[in-house]
């Protein structure tokens, strides 16, 4: 238990930033399953669509802190590419 006022606000902060992380990171991962499945089912126009809510969501995460920079622009280009060798 913290021993300080500063340091129970510390353990606060931490425990509503560690949600928030959770919650950003498997929406990510959701939408990427979702993005999966629409390239094994080959529709090029379902694909596009899973790409743009994944890419926005990645977005929001290195806006806000949550996913490195670097991470989400290789990430984004792998799945462009995907969804390229479609056509």
């Amino acid at each position: 238990m913290a021993n300080t006022k500063s340091a129970a606000k510390r353990a606060k902060q931490t425990v509503v930033r560690t949600g928030q992380n959770r919650t950003a990171l498997s929406a990510i991962k959701t939408y990427t399953k979702n993005f999966d499945a629409a390239i094994k089912s080959g529709k090029k126009d379902e694909s596009k669509a899973s790409l743009q809510v994944l890419v926005s969501a990645l977005d929001k995460a290195v806006n806000d802190g949550r996913v490195h920079k670097n991470l989400a622009d290789r990430r984004k280009s792998r799945l462009a590419k995907k969804v390229a060798a479609l056509a």
